[in-house]
């Protein structure tokens, strides 16, 4: 066999492949062995029609289709080895000559990764927020608490912002009651926000044995997007009751004794969260630094494909989890079908030149996945899946996606060093140092960059 590349830009090649035709013998003999088991020829044992009758019966080209449809891929394999190729996705194959007994000629087009020039990244310089934690933020925090400590009361007047009623509910649209439209001793604190657009309008003022009736558009069920006429009977009016803010309160609510020392507490969590949004923030806006530094020619066939899929992935899972469609979700975000389209395309190619960018650092700095930070980063895939660690484990055993997984985790690495390197400070002025425990959240920053962005390419069967 011999071969050739022509590169057609910086992302596509055509291989020309000239395979003699006796290394085409395993691929015949293959061809008649398969034609022999799905034939029947009076006068031979199925299994056994020779070659000469299969020719005469059902034409040599059939033999020859189905032996070169086996060996492209071996041989196309072969010349992507040879000419130390990284492809994307699957070839554009065309048979270009093909003589019985003599030769076997075709061209493969296909998407290759892009050479990428890592420039130097040690003077990348970014800031950040300041961590500041004020006692509005505590005030606040300790109210949370409170709040979930809250105790009811039912009372004996009409309903007010804030209080917790019992409701009994019936939905018609187009004057029917909707099979799924009736739900009764539903528990509402008014003001949440949590049930139909407009109950709490309708339920304010209204006394226990009271009811209401309002339009909403239903948000789920049967008749999601539909406008309904709700009926609502509020069968109990409840009081919200807070605890008092003392030390009985941090006891109640904390393993503190005193509400000084609850509060205390309150403000080292709160400055973690907010250590925590600084350092992502952080490796977002060193990636974008790196991101513009770095030349990188995006494959438009490649880009097509994921801009394809993040739309499948949004119209069929996501929103379809929501009872929406396309339509209502743009209408909900305020954006037109031009301005969607336009910021997937975005989203897209940042996925695509993030991988490749952050998988070329992965080989410049030689980082390896040892089993440990594999597992580390399984163990909070699985929690994030809502799945145990040993079915996440086996799902992707399963799948084949252990390399991606490292992949991930190897990105994540590759991050973290350009981090490392780069000048971080925050909105004061002050020099941030970002410890080597922010390597998880480098891993994540790294995959919600490439969210959806099509993992390391495997060398896909080429088909004439």
């Amino acid at each position: 066999m011999k071969s050739a590349v022509e590169t057609l830009n910086p992302t596509r090649v055509r291989l020309s492949i000239e395979v003699p035709f006796e290394e085409l013998k395993d691929s015949l003999d293959a061809a008649y062995k398969k034609i022999n088991q799905q034939v029947t020829v009076k006068g031979f044992r199925k299994g056994k029609v020779p070659a000469r009758v299969i020719d005469q019966r059902f034409g040599r080209g059939a033999v020859l289709e189905e032996a070169v449809n086996d060996a492209l891929p071996k041989f196309y394999t072969e010349a992507v080895t040879e000419a130390e190729l990284n492809v994307l996705g699957q070839p554009e194959v065309d048979i270009t000559e093909l003589k019985d007994g003599d030769t076997l000629n075709f061209t493969a087009e296909v998407d290759v990764r892009p050479a990428i020039e890592i420039p130097d990244y040690s003077g990348i310089e970014v800031e950040v927020d300041a961590i500041e934690v004020t006692e509005e933020d505590i005030d606040k925090s300790v109210e949370q608490l409170r709040e979930r400590f809250a105790s009811t009361s039912p009372v004996e007047r009409a309903a007010e912002d804030g209080d917790v009623v019992t409701l009994d509910l019936e939905a018609k649209v187009d004057g029917e009651v909707l099979e799924d439209g009736v739900a009764s001793g539903v528990s509402y604190t008014i003001g949440s926000g949590e049930l139909l657009e407009g109950v709490d309008d309708a339920v304010k003022g209204v006394e226990a044995g009271g009811e209401a009736t309002f339009t909403s558009e239903l948000k789920g069920g049967s008749a999601a997007g539909k406008e309904a006429e709700v009926t609502v009977k509020v069968t109990q009016v409840a009081a919200r009751e807070l605890p008092a803010l003392d030390d009985e309160f941090a006891q109640l609510a904390s393993e503190f004794d005193t509400l000084e020392e609850l509060r205390a507490d309150s403000r080292k969590r709160l400055e973690n969260m907010k250590q925590y949004d600084q350092a992502t923030q952080a490796q977002e806006r060193v990636l974008e630094k790196l991101l513009e530094l770095v030349e990188v020619p995006v494959p438009e066939k490649l880009l097509e494909d994921e801009i394809n899929t993040r739309k499948h992935n949004l119209e069929h899972h996501q929103l379809g989890q929501m009872g929406l469609d396309l339509e209502k979700y743009l209408e909900i975000q305020g954006k037109t079908a031009e301005e969607f389209d336009t910021e997937t395309k975005e989203a897209a190619v940042k996925g695509i030149k993030t991988q490749f960018v952050l998988d070329e650092l992965v080989n410049k700095e030689k980082l390896n996945v040892n089993q440990e930070e594999l597992t580390e980063h399984l163990m909070r895939r699985a929690a994030s899946s809502g799945m145990s660690p040993d079915q996440f484990a086996q799902a992707v055993v399963e799948g084949g996606q252990v390399p991606m997984l490292v992949g991930e985790v190897a990105r994540g690495k590759a991050l973290a060093v350009v981090v490392e390197a780069a000048t971080v400070k925050d909105t004061n002025g002050e020099i941030i140092d970002l410890d080597d425990e922010e390597e998880d959240e480098t891993t994540e920053t790294a995959e919600a960059a490439t969210e959806d962005a099509p993992a390391e390419a495997a060398e896909e069967k080429p088909e004439a």
